[in-house]
Order: structure tokens, then sequence, then C-alpha cells
């Protein structure tokens, strides 16, 4: 199941807030379950600028590579270091410890564009 607290892109990112111009970035479940595990991960540098909709970093799991997408733009303030390491975080703790990068919002009126749990449960159920 999706928390609540976070919004959702179409691209399965996740969106959760901060503080009032910061939020914190990861992978949906259902993106980690379709990944499959895990192995790399290739995250922005903190002070890159991001432009919603555009690639920003990469997974790599035992399946395939795909692009990480930016859900708002901004810039990167943080990135989860511990990925490094332990890039299989993002598919035990997803919505916790598996957390990508956290972005200083440039143009909060993009949150418009985000999904909610329920309409982002909706477009995975269809697919």
């Amino acid at each position: 199941m999706n928390p609540d607290d976070v919004l959702y892109t179409a691209e399965h990112e996740w969106v959760r807030d901060i503080d009032a111009d910061t939020v914190r970035v990861g992978i949906t479940d259902y993106a980690q379950d379709s990944l499959g595990d895990i192995v790399y991960v290739q995250l922005p540098a903190v002070g890159d600028e991001v432009t919603a909709g555009a690639a920003m970093g990469e997974l790599e799991s035992t399946k395939s590579v795909s692009d990480l997408f930016a859900p708002l733009s901004g810039t990167v303030t943080a990135s989860n270091d511990a990925l490094e390491s332990a890039p299989e975080l993002c598919n035990s703790d997803p919505y916790g410890e598996g957390w990508v990068v956290e972005l200083r919002v440039s143009d909060p009126a993009e949150r418009e564009q985000l999904l909610s749990a329920a309409d982002y449960e909706a477009t995975v159920t269809s697919a």
C-alpha cells in the first residue's frame, strides 16, 4: 500500500514534504518491485539543478537500468549516500531509508501535477 503522506509521479517517484520549500524523493514500492534487486544507484550531486520530468540519475537492477526522474524542479540539497554501499535499501525500505535525494523546490506550482496516493494506486492497478 502506498503511504498517504506523500505525492506521486506517473514515473513512480514519491515526494514527501520536509519543510515549506524542501522535499524528500524516492521510488515507489511498485517501482522497486518492477525493477527487481537494485544493485547500483547513480544520483545527482548536491548543488545540481534538476528539472521536473527530466532524468536526474539511474537505478541499475538485476533486470535493467532505469532513469530516475525529477518529480519537481529545484536544487539538490542532499543525496542518500547510504545507497552507495547499500543500494538494496531502495528495495527493502522504499519510503524510508531508501530515499534518494532531497530537493529545494524552485516552482511550488509544479506540485499540482503530482498524484495523490489514491490516484497513483489507480494508475498502477490499471497498468
